[in-house]
């Protein structure tokens, strides 16, 4: 589009009617792309439970469930539990990514170390976090502190193992540039090994914020009385299941939730790569 004044044309900067209509479609199809399949299963469970194609008793129309996630936001009754399972999960989190991360740098950096090392953190992590709870049950109560020391277990191995195979994978050749040009010990980890470093452990902390929602799940529903996963098998023994899966619903969006922070904070301190890519 263009204007006329006094014989010049001068472009629009307004973009035209087919320009925003072929924007619109390109996003729509993007969309459909990444999201269709999630939406056509959605829609084949409500569908098929209203209609009786699958049975409504074990699997309840979607709309049923929405409601009844709503009902508990709205009365209150699920944040108690939300707040109760969180805190958990956090602070063996936290823990685990404040131990996990200088042990895996400082064992990535120094072979000898690691290679000490490495095969009883081989053999902890294949030893299942769930077959060590009664343990920490015995020696902490089942209480608090059990579930957040078996999921501290759970969480801690991936964080370590990807921060140390993120320091071993940085290419040799910058640090032996850096060194080149004058650069220090405390130099080179701080702009060259720990940048590159940061993509493999944000794999890690992905990992380990999965896991750490799995395991307090598993923990809630062997020994609590409070918390989301207590909530799924309290409502599974009193046949409550819109309430069953509108409690696994929301666990579900907490774990995107959690996802999609670490997802934008790793974009944000990782702009190089994505530049790089």
């Amino acid at each position: 589009m263009t204007y006329q004044n006094l014989g010049t044309t001068i472009p629009s900067s307004t973009p035209s009617g087919a320009a925003l209509l072929r924007r619109g479609s390109g996003a729509a199809r993007a969309g459909l792309a990444r999201y269709g399949l999630l939406l056509a299963f959605l829609a084949l469970w409500q569908v098929g439970a209203t209609r009786g194609w699958i049975n409504p008793t074990v699997f309840p129309p979607l709309d049923l469930i929405g409601q009844a996630l709503w009902k508990g936001i709205a009365t209150g009754a699920l944040w108690g539990d939300i707040a109760i399972s969180l805190q958990p999960a956090g602070i063996a989190f936290a823990a685990a990514v404040g131990i996990g991360i200088p042990l895996g740098l400082f064992m990535g950096q120094i072979r000898a170390v690691e290679q000490a090392l490495d095969p009883i953190l081989q053999f902890f992590r294949q030893t299942s976090a769930l077959a060590l709870y009664p343990v920490f049950i015995l020696l902490l109560g089942l209480g608090e502190a059990s579930k957040v020391f078996v999921i501290f277990w759970a969480t801690l191995f991936p964080v370590l193992l990807a921060t140390i195979g993120g320091v071993k994978e940085v290419d040799r050749k910058l640090i032996e540039m850096a060194r080149t040009y004058g650069a220090g010990q405390t130099t080179v980890f701080c702009r060259v090994i720990l940048p590159a470093s940061v993509p493999a452990i944000f794999v890690g902390l992905q990992l380990s914020a999965t896991t750490a929602l799995l395991l307090l799940i598993a923990a809630e529903m062997i020994g609590a009385n409070k918390g989301l996963g207590f909530q799924v098998m309290n409502a599974q023994y009193n046949f409550q299941i819109p309430q069953m899966f509108a409690a696994i619903l929301l666990l579900a969006l907490l774990g995107l939730a959690a996802n999609a922070v670490l997802v934008g904070l790793q974009r944000r301190l990782c702009r190089w790569a994505e530049a790089a890519r």
